[in-house]
């Protein structure tokens, strides 16, 4: 039996986003294990179905010996399991595992899932991390894009040759668990903005735009999912969020593992995002019918069709995206219906996790068979 293992910067992403994925390899009568810093929740539940090998990776800090320590840790680590192929997701995977696989011959396919901060900002650590992922992609044998703008990227700059990379659907949506929930009677019209509490997703044009609506309309709320105080240059601290607490400008909702639960009682999901990858939160939010306003920029619009399954917004313009919710207030429940409906139509068509996972399967047999022809 052939030994795929995938390498995540956290558990908590292990399980969440790429569980599906170890399930379909599984089914196809792979070994499948994951590797991932250890925590107390994640890992354990992981390890109700795989194996669970812990690596310390500091997933967002920039220190050259601790990244040293990982790469040294995943070269003992891959010395020892002997996996087949490797599967790496986020950044520091994406180089360190796929440099460490290239010196002990592995195979390996590696998933840009977005470029994050330091490809929206161009400074000396964004040239630092261009040239390793140059040295690093080079040993892939295949790296899944989310979107074309993110793969040209790479491709103009010389970090990938073209014939390795592929374009996926972001990382899917499975259908079956955001399926579409008639929300509880509620005489407030919510939206939720579903990130990491960052500037670079857009959250304090948010803020700006619902000053803006709370002088025009009453009954509307506006909520926020997602972790505060996270390691990351442009993180919003807990202390500006207690503000815009206190001022009853948002609900902070916190975090959860049920998200679809918070998205059933929303009326519109919001990303007014600087950059991603493909967002799982407009992905998920239009599985459920529900209307999406987010930023005309990479990886966003790709997922709204403007008018039709929402709006697209100016980015960094608070104005502009205060009158994009106001369009979406101003329309009657049977017009966000439709716009909801259009929007689970398009998943089904273009984002349906199983397109990702069938493209996976189908990467992973053709490297190892062609491994094995030689």
């Amino acid at each position: 039996m052939k030994k795929v293992a995938i390498v995540l910067n956290s558990a908590w992403q292990a399980y969440n986003f790429r569980f599906n994925l170890a399930r379909s390899l599984k089914n196809a009568n792979y070994e499948v294990c994951f590797i991932a810093p250890y925590d107390e929740k994640y890992s354990k539940l992981i390890e109700e179905e795989f194996n669970f090998h812990h690596i310390k990776i500091d997933a967002k800090g920039i220190n050259p010996v601790s990244d040293l320590k990982t790469m040294v840790s995943l070269y003992k680590l891959y010395k020892r399991i002997k996996p087949d192929i490797v599967l790496n997701f986020t950044i520091k995977p994406n180089i360190y595992s796929s440099i460490v696989t290239g010196v002990l011959d592995i195979k390996v396919i590696s998933n840009i899932t977005g470029l994050g901060t330091i490809f929206i900002k161009q400074t000396l650590v964004t040239k630092v991390a261009k040239l390793l992922y140059k040295i690093a992609l080079g040993f892939n044998n295949k790296v899944f894009f989310q979107n074309s703008d993110d793969m040209n990227l790479f491709i103009d700059n010389s970090l990938i040759k073209k014939e390795k990379t592929d374009l996926l659907p972001g990382s899917g949506v499975d259908l079956n668990k955001f399926i579409p929930i008639v929300k509880k009677s509620d005489d407030k019209l919510k939206f939720l903005l579903i990130a990491r509490l960052l500037k670079d997703k857009g959250i304090l044009e948010y803020i700006e735009a619902i000053k803006i609506i709370k002088n025009k309309y009453e009954n509307i709320e506006f909520q926020i999912l997602g972790a505060v105080g996270v390691e990351n240059n442009t993180a919003i601290t807990e202390e500006e969020l207690q503000v815009w607490i206190d001022n009853k400008l948002i609900n902070y909702l916190g975090v959860t593992d049920n998200v679809q639960d918070v998205i059933s009682e929303a009326d519109c999901i919001v990303l007014p995002s600087y950059r991603e990858g493909t967002p799982r939160s407009l992905l998920e939010a239009c599985a459920m019918e529900k209307p999406i306003i987010a930023t005309n920029v990479v990886g966003c619009k790709e997922v709204v069709d403007d008018g039709v399954n929402g709006y697209l917004c100016e980015v960094k313009d608070s104005k502009n995206l205060a009158d994009k919710i106001e369009m979406i207030i101003n329309l009657s429940d049977e017009q966000r219906e439709e716009m909801g409906k259009a929007g689970r139509e398009k998943i089904v068509r273009e984002f349906d996790e199983k397109i990702v996972l069938k493209r996976y399967l189908e990467s992973i047999n053709e490297i190892i068979l062609k491994d094995t022809d030689v």
